[in-house]
Order: C-alpha cells, then structure tokens, then sequence
C-alpha cells in the first residue's frame, strides 16, 4: 500500500459515510486536517517523535501540537477555482488532491510529474484574452503558482523547526501526518495482539472477552500474568 493510499485509508475511518471518490478528491490541507483529528481522538493532542540531528547525529525526542496543527491544517477555501494573474497571464487553478499524487505516482522523473500536477491543476490559462496551454507557461509564472498554493493550503509541507541540544544545530523536519499516525495505529495494534496473546494463553479468554476488558482491568491481569 503506497503512502497515499494509506492516508485514504485512514481518513476513511474517520469518515464512514464519506465516498471513496470524494475522499480523493479532498484538497490535501483538509484530507490532512482530518488525519490530524483522528490522531487527536485516538492518542491526544500532543505527540511525541524523534529524530537524528542532521549535523552530529545525536538522538532528539520532541512534542508535536497536533491540536494546533489541526486547526491551522485546513485551507480556508479549498473549493476553489483559486486565481492568479502575473505577467499578463491570468490562471484558474485548484489546490492539489490525493487523487493528483496518485497521478503522478508513476513519473520517472521530478519535471515530469510536475507537468503532469500543474495540467492537472490548471483548470484554465488565458494570456491577454487568449488561450494558453498549461505546459506553455513560463517559470516565473510556474513558480508563483506554487507559491500561491502552499500559501493557501500550508499543510502541504509541514515543517517543524527542530534544534539539536547536543551541538546546536538548527534545522527544518517534514512532518506527514498520515505516515506518523499509520506508524502509530500499527504499534498499537501490534501491542494489542500482544496482550490479548498473553492473556488468551494465561486464563484462556477470547480475543473479544479480552478487548472487551477496560483498559484498567486489562492492564491489571497483564500484571498478574506476568
């Protein structure tokens, strides 16, 4: 399953009712502000992580505020179209979407999946009154789109300033919500068979008799399991 897909996956759960298409389609700030939620009811509003400092390479733990993350994720008008004039060319774009990484999964190279993003997002080009295609536009135009994009939708690229406590060093760290709650569910997950594998074993109880227990009460018989 490649990271997007599993970002769906996820933001299914927190969304039962919601289409598959619909999903995909969701700018990727509100997919993410979703992801962030969920995390937020299943773990809490603070995470911790860890990291390797770039410079010396000394072990960092940090707190993430996934409570503020969430309430900052979320393009303030992800529906677009977006518009943006610069040189005399006027765009009509929208903001990226899971289906649009999915697209352009398979590029071999990173000029062509940008091509492809930009004509997917590109809904309409007009220069002076006439016509552009996507590809035809100059970089100076290009670069500003991207710039109007991550400004409208920042969760795009989340980055969390880190300083290493060992030497000092300073240094930007990318934070994918759905890769780091993916990673969380599954420890969780695997930490759950576990336990119901100890207690199974030691009084012979179901997998359901087991998850049914509070998490008091199951922590209580690991204790005297163990």
């Amino acid at each position: 399953m490649n990271p997007v897909e599993r970002a769906l996956v996820l933001l299914a759960a927190a969304r039962p009712g919601a289409a598959a298409e619909e999903l995909a389609a969701l700018a990727l700030g509100r997919r993410d502000a979703g992801l962030l939620r969920l995390r937020e009811s299943i773990f809490g509003p603070v995470a911790t992580a860890a990291a390797n400092c770039p410079h010396c390479a000394a072990a960092l733990e940090f707190t993430v505020d996934i409570a503020l993350l969430a309430t900052e994720a979320a393009p303030q008008d992800a529906g677009g179209p977006h518009r943006l004039a610069k040189d005399g060319f006027v765009v009509e774009f929208r903001l990226p979407a899971s289906a649009d990484l999915t697209a352009i999964a398979s590029c071999a190279e990173a000029p062509q999946a940008r091509q492809r993003l930009l004509e997917r997002c590109v809904l309409e080009t007009h220069r002076d009154g006439a016509p552009v295609a996507s590809e035809a536009l100059p970089e100076p135009v290009v670069a500003e789109l991207a710039a109007q994009i991550e400004r409208l939708d920042p969760t795009i690229d989340i980055q969390l300033d880190l300083r290493c406590a060992a030497c000092g060093h300073a240094w930007p760290l990318a934070f994918d919500i759905a890769h780091f709650l993916w990673h969380e569910i599954d420890a969780l997950a695997r930490r759950l068979l576990g336990e119901v594998h100890t207690l199974a074993r030691v009084y012979g109880w179901s997998e359901a008799d087991i998850l049914g227990l509070s998490i008091a009460r199951r922590n209580y018989y690991l204790e005297m399991a163990g």
